[in-house]
């Protein structure tokens, strides 16, 4: 399904608002960051990671979830593993996924990139449907931020290197990048 992006938002997907989100104050978008995450940890489904990105995930609900309650996180899309893509912060605005982070020598990483979660682990394949969206809301994105082109697009750990390690071994970066072909790079500047 082609997207279209229109004041921040992506089209055809489900919207929840994340109050973890900051003005980009004028900073344009340059960065692509793809990560993975699941809730519990190798866990999909249950609807934890959209109660993790609003602050609502309790406490009590799995042990893990003490540690990681507190947090005050968020990304700009999450794609489950059927493909359905949920946005929780407008791209005009900062998302909080990379934290510590560097890109090209440039820190800050939440100023200037757009984060994807995919439902994943570090530890299995993702799904098909999963790299369909990826792929269908990448080209919307590069059709509307100029600055993303394929050599802007970084896994989380590219950017925070000995700290994080998704979107992990499993993620086939040839199969993606594959799939953009020229169509990503058309678009850019």
């Amino acid at each position: 399904m082609p997207y279209s992006i229109h004041d921040g938002r992506l089209s055809d997907c489900k919207q929840i608002t994340s109050p973890n989100c900051a003005s980009r104050g004028g900073v344009e978008v340059e960065l692509l960051v793809i990560h993975n995450i699941s809730l519990p940890p190798g866990e999909f489904g249950g609807g934890y990671i959209e109660k993790l990105f609003t602050n609502r995930l309790p406490p009590d609900a799995h042990p893990y979830f003490a540690e990681v309650s507190k947090l005050r996180v968020s990304s700009h899309l999450l794609i489950d593993r059927a493909g359905a893509v949920t946005q929780f912060v407008p791209f005009d605005m900062q998302a909080w996924h990379a934290g510590e982070s560097s890109f090209r020598g440039r820190g800050r990483c939440n100023e200037f990139s757009i984060g994807i979660e995919l439902e994943g682990s570090d530890f299995e394949a993702f799904t098909d449907a999963q790299y369909d969206a990826l792929t269908q809301v990448t080209l919307a994105l590069a059709r509307a931020y100029p600055g993303l082109n394929p050599d802007r697009i970084a896994g989380h750990s590219d950017i925070a290197p000995g700290r994080k390690t998704d979107p992990g071994p499993f993620f086939d970066w040839r199969r993606y990048r594959s799939a953009l072909g020229g169509a990503a790079g058309e678009t850019a500047t």
